[in-house]
């Protein structure tokens, strides 16, 4: 299932997380919600903390894994 494949990516980018979670919002292993908190995000704009999110899942966005993707993050 993609959401193990997926949290690990984002576990590695942001090993500082608060929160985490990655939700199959379909079922269909296709299209995500993810949340993420860290530290991190602090003082960044919310384009700027999204890009280092789709950053960190460049390989199953470009591989076509995730066909739509929601972002939710904040500073902690």
């Amino acid at each position: 299932m993609a959401v193990e494949r997926l949290e690990p990516l984002l576990r590695e980018a942001f090993p500082d997380a608060t929160e985490l979670e990655v939700v199959d919002r379909t079922g269909g292993g296709d299209h995500f919600q993810v949340i993420v908190a860290a530290p991190r995000f602090a003082g960044l704009s919310l384009i700027d903390q999204h890009r280092l999110v789709y950053d960190a899942l460049a390989d199953p966005l470009a591989d076509g894994t995730i066909h739509e993707l929601r972002i939710s993050t904040k500073g902690t």
